[in-house]
């Protein structure tokens, strides 16, 4: 995780963009980050579309969901889902809340998502239902109140992945880093199990599958070699070289070309 604040807003704008550049996030939704210094503290943007966050846009907010700073713009209405979350989970340090098409119909129908391949088992072994109805009856279906964020996370409780009825999906993740791999393979799974269904029965990995898979993927390696991908797919899409190319076209330091002069007359 970032170990600065300013850090912190760059990376957290960045992840809003590239999970919505991979089609989880549209006009709706929104990523958070648990704040890098201060684990009562939250960070998200102010209320605008993911794929268009920049890192002037992260506001700060205490756990009761209340910005530190008197805001100077709106605010997302659903920002309890993070603040409640943080509150009851200390291991979780990133959040992602969205609506992607393929997650819909499991909300709406109530079929169980399962993981049906092996990348898609990083949403874990079981995907929770919570269903704003039980405890508050008919709502306009956005949790605003931090009674409903709280309810949410209990439903959550251990698990990394919560499905709400007729809403969309919760995601948490202990890294951004992670959070996005989660949101990310788990739609594409859940693409994949409707998929599979048109064919036939589907046959789901096993509980020790899904976690030795998990495990897996999950491991440093492969969620940084997404991550990078990723993020050459964002510099793509936003029209800039990709970052390593960056990296190696800024000018050299006077005293490693110096350097290189000396070398380079010693091997003459």
């Amino acid at each position: 995780m970032p170990t600065n604040l300013a850090e912190a807003r760059e990376r957290l704008a960045r992840a809003n963009r590239l999970i919505a550049n991979e089609g989880v996030l549209d006009a709706f939704g929104h990523v958070s980050m648990r704040h890098p210094t201060d684990p009562t503290r939250y960070l998200l943007s102010r209320s605008r579309g993911p794929e268009l966050v920049q890192a002037d846009d992260i506001l700060e907010f205490d756990l009761d969901s209340q910005p530190v700073k008197p805001p100077t713009a709106r605010l997302y209405s659903e920002r309890v889902i993070h603040g409640e979350i943080y509150k009851a989970r200390p291991d979780v340090n990133a959040i992602c809340h969205h609506h992607a098409l393929s997650i819909l119909p499991f909300c709406i129908s109530g079929m169980e998502l399962k993981p049906v391949d092996h990348l898609g088992a990083t949403m874990g072994e079981t995907v929770p239902f919570w269903d704003s109805r039980d405890e508050f009856g008919e709502t306009n279906l956005l949790v605003t109140k931090p009674a409903e964020g709280a309810s949410l996370a209990r439903a959550l409780g251990s698990h990394w992945t919560v499905l709400m009825r007729r809403h969309g999906a919760t995601v948490a993740g202990r890294t951004l880093e992670e959070v996005a791999f989660r949101a990310i393979y788990t739609v594409r799974n859940a693409a994949l199990q409707i998929q599979a269904h048109l064919l036939g029965m589907v046959a789901p990995l096993t509980k020790e599958e899904t976690r030795l898979a998990g495990d897996h993927n999950l491991a440093p390696g492969p969620v940084m070699r997404a991550w990078e991908y990723w993020n050459a797919r964002l510099d793509k899409a936003e029209g800039r070289a990709p970052r390593a190319r960056r990296n190696e076209a800024r000018p050299r330091s006077r005293a490693s070309s110096a350097g290189r002069k000396i070398r380079g007359g010693r091997k003459k």
